[in-house]
């Protein structure tokens, strides 16, 4: 956050030189004030391109084995360009490749959940998916696995439709079980 402050200091530096450059060029005939509105314009443009780019350049560090379960897009009233873009502030992506199986119920799926959040650390949340049922659970001590031909407890939380990727885990898992 530190570095985003002082590259937006420095893009304000360089549109107030802009500025400046068209002052001499006009022969000093725009007004002064035209310096700092370039500089503020300058570095909220500037802001306005990160907030719009971090979602794809978050998307280009991932993983190829690393999908994309649900992206949250927002408007923001103190942000009024994103009633005309909202711009994506969050996004939750689960990490296939790595999915496990259970060993006693092959209905059950192990899976790394990241959640990821605009100028905040990722969150990795451990998940148990019930394939069959299409319900999810965060795997802590106190959950209850499900034996086989069980229905799953309480903690278990059906699969939103905005969220079915999250069963591409069961997929992979069961692909994997059966090499």
């Amino acid at each position: 956050m530190l570095w985003e402050l002082v590259a937006t200091v420095f893009a304000g530096l360089g549109a107030a030189g802009i500025a400046l450059m068209l002052r001499k060029i006009s022969g000093q005939k725009l007004p002064r004030a035209v310096v700092p509105v370039f500089a503020g314009l300058g570095m909220l443009a500037f802001q306005i391109h990160g907030e719009y780019n971090w979602y794809s350049h978050q998307l280009s560090l991932l993983p190829k084995d690393v999908v994309v379960v649900k992206a949250v897009e927002e408007q923001i009233n103190w942000k009024p360009w994103t009633y005309l873009k909202p711009q994506i502030s969050r996004f939750m992506a689960v990490d296939v490749k790595n999915s496990a199986a259970n060993s006693n119920n092959a209905n059950l799926v192990l899976a790394n959940l990241y959640l990821f959040e605009r100028r905040q650390a990722a969150i990795n949340v451990k998940l148990v998916i019930d394939c069959q049922a299409q319900k999810r659970a965060n795997f802590t001590e106190q959950l209850v696995l499900p034996a086989p031909g069980e229905a799953s407890g309480a903690d278990f939380i059906p699969i939103n439709n905005d969220e079915k990727t999250l069963l591409s885990v069961c997929t992979t898992a069961s692909a994997a079980n059966t090499d």
